[in-house]
């Protein structure tokens, strides 16, 4: 553990009682005293909070906000031009074959663009977008942590700190004066869940922490929970869901790129991989993301390959990501299936030691977001 990094908020974390974890280079807690399955369910009735400092925060500027918005657009195929002033938007860096190097959000702050990139790809996206990318300025903010609120407690707790909070809608983006703390807060968040994500000056990182969990709806959540939150809102995990192999027509997130970058859009392609992308969105791709359920009660996690039949047959698809859904009752998962058997209501068959079980294509997400439009 001593070569690990630590976000912080680390000593708080260790006197909450949490099991640290490596994770993403990282030490980080994977659970509290709490355990994952309340820790679940507390952040789907009340709040939770988690620290996500780990994950990179960058800010991109040029001469204006249209400079540094077409740039980026060379680098990532979603209207980021278009975006309005204090919006969000979700959105990835693509390779040259169509690959998704990986998943971010980006907001419109006026005169810069701000970036929040995973912790495991922060260091190659900067070096990524360095090289690639002229007239602009990347910086990497080191000097602020990230946290996240989430559930439906979210708004009162934070309006506690600063009515304003009250006044966001889903993906609104904003500076707040947070218990004495200049943030930068979205109204997001990686749960399916209302929420708030908060950049703080590292100073008083633990301070608002602090601040915050003092609430009697607030708890803190670990990575345990955050996966099976994440995972029952059917959102993606880098690495397991997503990789530079599989391009965003088979990620089933074709959603996110808005039609002025699509075929006979204002600003089509010029995207890396864009000669394999926007041809997938008009003719269609061989394999799809997808949500799964498993019978039973026995969880199909990561790497479990998937067939159309009980018994003989070729594999037809693999698990991404699986777990046990404390608030489904039962488990869930995602997997990428071959085209034409990635209809709602397919049943397939999941390989768990060496007996095949069957498995129900679902739509996604497998519970309904409560987001604030």
């Amino acid at each position: 553990m001593s070569e690990l990094l630590q976000t912080p908020l680390h000593h708080l974390h260790v006197a909450l009682g949490a099991k640290m974890v490596p994770f993403a280079g990282y030490s980080m807690p994977v659970q509290y005293l709490m355990g994952v399955m309340q820790e679940h369910i507390h952040t789907r009735t009340k709040a939770g909070l988690f620290d996500v400092s780990h994950m990179g925060q960058v800010i991109i500027k040029g001469a204006d906000y249209p400079t540094a918005a077409m740039a980026l657009e060379t680098l990532i195929p979603v209207d980021i031009l278009g975006l309005k002033p204090d919006r969000q938007r979700y959105g990835f860096l693509t390779n040259d074959t169509g690959g998704i190097l990986d998943d971010l959000m980006l907001a419109n702050r006026g005169d810069h663009i701000f970036m929040v990139v995973n912790a495991g790809c922060k260091i190659t996206d900067l070096a990524h977008m360095k090289a690639k990318l002229s007239g602009v300025q990347i910086t990497e903010i080191t000097d602020r942590a990230l946290l996240a609120l989430q559930g439906p407690s979210a708004q009162a707790v934070l309006s506690e700190l600063n009515p304003m909070a009250a006044n966001m809608r889903f993906m609104d983006v904003t500076s707040l004066s947070l218990a004495g703390s200049e943030c930068w807060v979205s109204r997001s968040g990686y749960t399916g869940e209302d929420g708030y994500e908060i950049s703080v000056p590292t100073a008083q990182a633990e301070a608002l922490a602090k601040r915050l969990l003092s609430h009697a709806d607030v708890e803190p959540i670990g990575l345990g929970a955050r996966d099976s939150l994440r995972l029952e809102a059917g959102l993606c995990l880098y690495g397991q869901d997503l990789d530079d192999s599989l391009n965003p027509v088979e990620a089933s997130l074709t959603w996110a790129i808005q039609k002025v970058r699509r075929t006979d859009g204002a600003r089509a392609g010029g995207f890396p991989g864009s000669e394999i992308i926007l041809p997938a969105l008009d003719q269609g791709v061989t394999r799809h993301r997808v949500g799964l359920k498993p019978e039973g009660r026995a969880p199909m996690r990561h790497d479990v390959p998937l067939f159309q039949s009980e018994n003989g047959g070729e594999q037809i698809g693999i698990i991404t990501s699986g777990g046990f859904g404390p608030s489904i009752g039962g488990p869930v998962a995602m997997g990428l299936v071959a085209d034409g058997l990635h209809q709602p209501g397919t049943v397939l068959y999941g390989e768990l030691r060496g007996k095949r079980l069957p498995v129900t294509v679902t739509s996604l997400p497998f519970l309904p977001a409560n987001f604030k439009r």
